[in-house]
């Protein structure tokens, strides 16, 4: 199924920003990060599309960190490393920052 432009547009930020694919201590707070953007549909279909291309042990990682981002928070240097590894991707930061 073909993503809607918007994600797949997403999609594309995150393999400019991960190359080689997204490693698994960043799942949880690029999904925080996302999910303060999208929906909760939206975030399921990146991390479905992701988890597509993925060899199987990190589809499941990528489907658990979903279900954790509900139970815990991400810390504050895990948050500032994934945003940077996305604005070096492109990423369109300016949303994504923290309101004063």
């Amino acid at each position: 199924m073909a993503l809607p432009h918007p994600l797949s547009a997403i999609i594309s930020w995150l393999r400019a920003g991960y190359p080689e694919g997204v490693p698994d201590v960043d799942y949880i707070p690029l999904f925080a990060l996302l999910g303060s953007q999208l929906t909760d549909k939206e975030v399921n279909e990146i991390a479905e599309e992701l988890a597509t291309e993925s060899e199987p042990s990190s589809a499941q990682a990528i489907r658990d960190a979903i279900k954790d981002v509900t139970h815990q928070q991400p810390n504050d240097s895990d948050v500032a490393r994934v945003r940077a590894r996305l604005a070096a991707g492109g990423w369109p930061l300016a949303k994504l920052e923290p309101s004063d």
